[in-house]
């Protein structure tokens, strides 16, 4: 019982993570706009590159979460291809 409590409240935190991962970058870039545009009375179109910058930066964290996933899933694949079976279904 307490080792599926402990695995939900893993993944929930690795959930929480990856979502303050992906919006973080969005919200540095979008801040770094706002500052500039307040200092330095640049217009509003600073915006925009601004917020395809941080979908850039979302999106590496996404991909390298991407491949993560994908190395731990081999890992656990060679782990049952190691088991022995006698019997075999086709």
């Amino acid at each position: 019982m307490m080792k599926q409590w402990s695995e939900i409240i893993r993944n929930v935190t690795m959930l929480s993570q990856l979502g303050l991962s992906l919006i973080t970058p969005v919200l540095i870039c979008l801040a770094v706009c706002w500052l500039i545009v307040s200092k330095t009375g640049a217009g509003g179109w600073v915006y925009i590159p601004g917020f395809f910058f941080g979908l850039g930066g979302s999106g590496t964290v996404a991909y390298k979460f991407y491949l993560s996933i994908n190395r731990q899933q081999k890992k656990e694949n060679k782990k049952k291809k190691n088991k022995v079976s006698f019997n075999r279904h086709l």
